[in-house]
């Protein structure tokens, strides 16, 4: 199967690509195109899923820069490619060294891609909720601007995440979200179960990013209901939840390339 990915226009012009699980040579529980070197996948299929990828969008292998993601707010700047066994932690790479590929694997998390195309500086960052709500996304931002963009050139897309249908949360984490803004309740809709919720990210993530000033778009697709497209840590949890037994899951790449 040849490697699909997902482009915005938002981003037209610059190379990028939100790719999904299909296309690669891994097996079972990671099949086919899992791209994430901190799982139980072979490393050598890894990084041929990697190289893959790479070829896809015109580069080779070694451009290709990622971390160790915590859920943080750290941003790294990258000069040169970080090879695969020295990622640093953190949860945002940006660059304005042309050539310079930037990587973010999730698997049900925010992945968003940042570029200003005019003055050559690109940006990825990790957006699960806790590194959305604490300011993961404008600690991108402001590193790219530190690098020489402009706020209001920046182009900023959401790739596929957990929607808000899919994604039942408890009160804790929605405390968690309306500690920082009351007004934030607004993501949040009725659950199917009582003391329950539904998290709109992908709204949420939208809205921070265009209260930083940047322009923004949002990929419309759900890793969890889309099984045949992605991989999803929560379709995983729930599979656990009604029995199946546990193992681990693949990661989808998300992928810009610095302009220029």
């Amino acid at each position: 199967m040849t490697v699909e990915f997902l482009t915005d226009p938002l981003l037209s012009g610059v190379t990028h690509g939100f790719f999904t699980r299909n296309g690669g040579v891994s097996a079972g529980r990671f099949a086919t195109l899992n791209c994430s070197l901190g799982g139980k996948d072979a490393t050598d299929a890894v990084l041929e899923n990697r190289r893959r990828a790479m070829d896809a969008m015109g580069f080779a292998p070694g451009a290709l820069s990622g971390l160790h993601q915590v859920h943080g707010i750290s941003v790294v700047e990258v000069t040169a490619p970080i090879p695969p066994d020295a990622r640093p932690q953190a949860d945002g790479l940006v660059s304005r060294v042309p050539g310079q590929v930037l990587g973010i694997v999730t698997g049900d998390c925010g992945p968003v891609l940042f570029a200003d195309a005019e003055a050559g500086v690109a940006g990825a960052c990790h957006a699960g909720w806790r590194g959305a709500v604490d300011g993961v996304m404008e600690a991108t931002i402001e590193a790219m601007i530190g690098l020489g963009a402009r706020r209001e050139a920046i182009a900023a897309v959401l790739g596929p995440c957990i929607r808000q249908p899919s994604y039942e949360v408890g009160p804790d984490m929605r405390d968690a979200v309306l500690a920082r803004s009351i007004a934030d309740a607004r993501f949040f809709a009725p659950g199917k179960r009582e003391d329950r919720w539904q998290f709109d990210l992908a709204g949420y993530c939208e809205a921070r990013l265009l209260a930083a000033g940047v322009r923004a778009a949002v990929v419309d697709a759900d890793t969890l209901a889309d099984e045949a497209r992605f991989f999803s840590h929560r379709r995983n949890t729930l599979a656990i939840a009604a029995g199946a037994a546990p193992g681990p899951i693949g990661h989808q790449l998300s992928a810009i390339a610095v302009p220029g």
